[in-house]
């Protein structure tokens, strides 16, 4: 009988314990095995994929290659520099293979891109055996253990769950590997990539030479660098690998009162130096770290706790659980649940800078129509930190250096950028966060966007942060703005949330002007407010109470072919009761007066904290609320499942 001869696709599973797939490999008691990572143009040219995140990545990388080298001297993470649809089913034959193994997804490009090659094995006569080890449970049997829907609120996680069984605990890592054979790329004649178009070319200070050579400039499999890619320097301080997420869970794991009391928002979004929360989601997106490691990590040191310990959804386990939420809805929903059109489950709400939809395909197309210059100078002034409001700026710009912000801080800036501010589309903003943000996860950073502008899972509209009584909250003293927005290092912390109602005499002596919108060459100066947030806030909630009395959703007809617009007043050219956008901006003064409690606080840029732990259910009128939910006598939480399958 012959041996099997397999191929291990490393994907986002860039780790040697706890992975289900690369178990059942080497449970084929291969003679030859080859662990292979194809270099997919789709994310080298057509995902937008910031400096950050692909050192984060690289970093990865070489840290499993050289884990595997220490398993076995003969072998290291073969990176080959072409598209795995092409590339695979070369070297089915190149190599004699007899099986392929890999990790399941969700993302549904890679789902696409996966029955090609499930069915190039096939033809081949290639087993192909796929396991699951993303999240806690299997996405799609989650989702079919909703009723078959996309699971839209943590306790219909927690049901399914319940249904599925307990969550497995992690098995150990290989002690040793089998030999690869051979390796030699002879007569496999490499299928160049199409360049263009290149979502990341403005990043690149020279052409990507990523693909000269199928097996890398020395012929050695080695992963690309930075500069074969065209990219500079990285600017975070974050690295990734298996070796860090293990050394910094042990970390916390030895830290019990911290991880058993743990409440994410109480956490402080203004802390750095070390950040408030574990910065683990980059390790837990790349699959460094796994996902049934940490969580039975935690979960040990909370069954053992003496104390109060936290619960979900707010503790360290149940912030997996927000993740495999959005990772089944995305099961589910398929390409529809990173945008607004075509999807059943978002609201419609008519925000500015709107994306540009190809209708036969049913997607977005990666560009967007500029209904209003203003929306879009805002836009941009939001991305790139200029607002005038050193909160927000602060945050962006650490996000952009870093790849990085805390889980409050996403909140405040999505916020404004939607509902609270801007009332532009938040699918700019999870374009702004897929480029820049280390831990991007398309399904969460889509799902956090529709909850935070209240067009899924969140629908309670009015609760606003304000982008200056919120960060005192934490940060009175404004260190967290001095470290980022250096231009406001020394004003004093009277007017360090608000550095326009400074006077002369202050911002000379802090060496500061208030002035101008923050444009290149405004030396020595930071810009003021590019509006008056109360107005604006007042705007949003018009425009926001408008479009939900609208009940329109994103594969509504009239939202398709463009006739929502005579569900508005004057064709919803504005955000608030039709008014163009002008018009909007002049008259919201008369919408000023809004009732303290409204805010959750005074009326003086109160500042309401809006918990990712009261996601909404019940069908596409979300009415029903988790944290009400919860309560219920049959409602099941995690811990209580937890102690049900353990007896």
């Amino acid at each position: 009988m012959t041996m099997p001869r397999v191929i291990y696709w490393f994907r986002t599973d860039l780790r040697l314990h706890d992975s289900p797939a690369l178990q059942a490999a080497l449970d084929l008691k291969p003679e030859a095995f080859w662990p292979v990572w194809c270099w997919d143009p789709h994310y080298v040219y057509r995902a937008r994929v910031g400096v950050n995140r692909w050192q984060f990545l690289i970093d990865c990388q070489n840290n499993l290659s050289k884990s595997i080298t220490k398993l076995n001297n003969k072998s290291k993470l073969f990176l080959i520099r072409e598209a795995p649809q092409t590339l695979l089913p070369k070297l089915f034959k190149a190599w004699k293979v007899s099986h392929l193994v890999f990790e399941k997804d969700t993302d549904p490009y890679v789902r696409q891109r996966d029955e090609e090659v499930v069915q190039a094995a096939e033809e081949a006569g290639v087993a192909v055996i796929i396991k699951y080890g993303r999240s806690l449970w299997d996405s799609d049997e989650l989702v079919k253990r909703n009723n078959g829907k996309p699971t839209m609120s943590i306790s219909q996680v927690q049901a399914a769950g319940l249904k599925i069984g307990e969550i497995p605990r992690p098995i150990p890592a290989p002690k040793s590997l089998p030999d690869p054979r051979e390796t030699d790329l002879e007569g496999v004649e490499q299928d160049m990539p199409e360049q263009n178009p290149d979502f990341n070319d403005a990043y690149r200070g020279g052409n990507d030479r990523s693909y000269e050579k199928l097996a890398g400039p020395n012929g050695d499999f080695a992963v690309p660098t930075l500069g074969e890619l065209g990219f500079p320097a990285a600017t975070t301080k974050h690295r990734g690998g298996e070796t860090i997420a293990l050394k910094v869970l042990d970390e916390i794991i030895a830290n019990r009162t911290y991880t058993a009391t743990f409440e994410k928002p109480n956490t402080a979004p203004t802390d750095f130096e070390p950040q408030a929360t574990t910065l683990l989601s980059p390790h837990l997106h790349f699959g460094s770290l796994s996902v049934r490691e940490f969580y039975w990590r935690v979960q040990d040191v909370v069954d053992a706790f003496k104390g109060k310990a936290s619960q979900p959804p707010t503790s360290l386990t149940g912030q997996l659980l927000f993740r495999d939420m959005y990772l089944a809805a995305q099961a589910k929903l398929g390409w529809a649940f990173g945008q607004t059109m075509y999807n059943d489950h978002v609201r419609f709400i008519p925000w500015h800078l709107q994306s540009k939809v190809d209708h036969e395909k049913k997607l977005a197309s990666g560009e967007y129509h500029i209904d209003s210059e203003k929306a879009e100078e805002w836009f941009q002034r939001w991305k790139w930190g200029r607002t005038g409001f050193p909160w927000i700026d602060a945050l962006m710009r650490q996000l952009r250096e870093e790849g990085w912000i805390h889980h409050l801080g996403r909140h405040s800036v999505a916020c404004f950028l939607t509902r609270g501010g801007c009332y532009i589309s938040w699918e700019r903003g999870a374009e702004v966060f897929e480029e820049w943000l280390i831990d991007h996860e398309a399904a969460c950073n889509a799902g956090n966007w529709q909850w935070l502008s209240c067009t899924a899972f969140f629908s309670q509209f009015y609760r606003c942060y304000s982008p200056i009584a919120f960060p005192q909250r934490w940060d009175k003293e404004g260190a967290f703005i001095r470290r980022y927005v250096s231009e406001l290092k020394d004003l004093d912390k009277k007017y360090i949330y608000e550095p326009w109602k400074a006077p002369i005499q202050d911002q000379k002596k802090a060496g500061v002007t208030i002035q101008g919108n923050g444009e290149e060459g405004e030396k020595g100066a930071y810009p003021k407010p590019m509006f008056d947030f109360v107005e604006r806030r007042a705007v949003c909630l018009d425009g926001m109470k408008k479009a939900y009395e609208a009940k329109l959703y994103g594969n509504n007809p009239k939202v398709i072919d463009g006739t929502w617009r005579t569900l508005f007043p004057d064709d919803a050219e504005g955000s608030t009761e039709g008014k163009n956008f002008e018009d909007a901006m002049k008259e919201s003064s008369e919408n000023r007066k809004v009732k303290a409690g409204l805010w959750g606080g005074s009326s003086n840029d109160g500042a309401t904290e809006e918990i990712q732990g009261g996601a909404i259910e019940d069908g596409e009128e979300t009415k029903a609320r988790d944290t009400a939910a919860a309560k219920r006598k049959k409602q099941v939480t995690l811990d209580g499942h937890v102690k049900k399958t353990k007896k």
